[in-house]
């Protein structure tokens, strides 16, 4: 769950062990309890809800897990109760970074990020010291495999989407944040299925690094991040981050 090339990401994460994906699936089972506990169990009538349902069967997470997470949020009034926080800062040479949490416990929580910036070589910083670096968009990503590429753009433009790329093996779709959940339903009743579909930081610039000590403190970190269970996701700005 970090950018930039979300793909590569993507591509990467299809390979992850058992394990991995075990983590991948109680973050995205809390984000599913979060929403049911803010929106009610219906996805009819809560879209927040519906987007994390088409995230969690982006990643492959069972349907049986999914409605049994749903089932013990909407009836259990005692379960812990989550705050959403967002964090900023720097890595190695300025990288910027930005962790999107759901935590029981922020002093927990703040202190792990704090410890991670720290000791790979970054540092964390105050709110919006980094986020003027990115803009929030969705993002939409279809394998090319089979699909006509002008069907599929007319279709996403014509449900909203504000620009439409071809670039390795997928189509890339961008919508505004809160129009995501519009475009992706068009494109599903249309037949599309999608790698991911999400709202993400997308960076407006990128830092290279050359320095093979910042390259490995820089991917120890984010790797400490995606490792941390309050952690739901890591945007950075770290230019060929998947090529390294």
């Amino acid at each position: 769950m970090s950018g930039h090339s979300k793909w590569s990401t993507i591509k990467r994460k299809k390979e992850k062990t058992d394990g991995q994906r075990a983590k991948i699936f109680t973050k995205i089972g809390r984000e599913i309890a979060v929403a049911v506990k803010a929106g009610g169990p219906d996805p009819a009538q809560n879209s927040k809800l519906k987007d994390v349902i088409a995230k969690a069967k982006a990643n492959n997470v069972p349907n049986d897990n999914i409605e049994r997470i749903i089932k013990k949020a909407s009836g259990d009034s005692n379960a812990d109760n989550y705050e959403e926080i967002v964090y900023e800062g720097y890595g190695p040479s300025g990288i910027a970074v930005i962790v999107e949490t759901l935590t029981d416990n922020r002093n927990r929580t703040a202190a792990d990020v704090r410890h991670y910036f720290d000791k790979y070589g970054g540092n964390m910083g105050q709110s919006g010291c980094v986020s003027f670096m990115f803009t929030r968009q969705g993002v939409i990503i279809v394998e090319q495999e089979d699909v006509d590429e002008e069907k599929l753009m007319d279709c996403a433009l014509e449900a909203g989407a504000v620009d439409f790329n071809a670039e390795d093996d997928i189509f890339d779709i961008r919508t505004e944040p809160n129009d995501l959940g519009t475009v992706r339903d068009a494109l599903e009743a249309a037949g599309y299925t999608f790698v991911s579909a999400e709202v993400e930081y997308v960076p407006s610039t990128y830092t290279a690094l050359t320095n093979e000590d910042d390259v490995n403190n820089m991917r120890k970190m984010l790797e400490m991040f995606e490792d941390n269970d309050d952690v739901q996701a890591v945007w950075h700005n770290w230019e060929n981050a998947d090529e390294e």
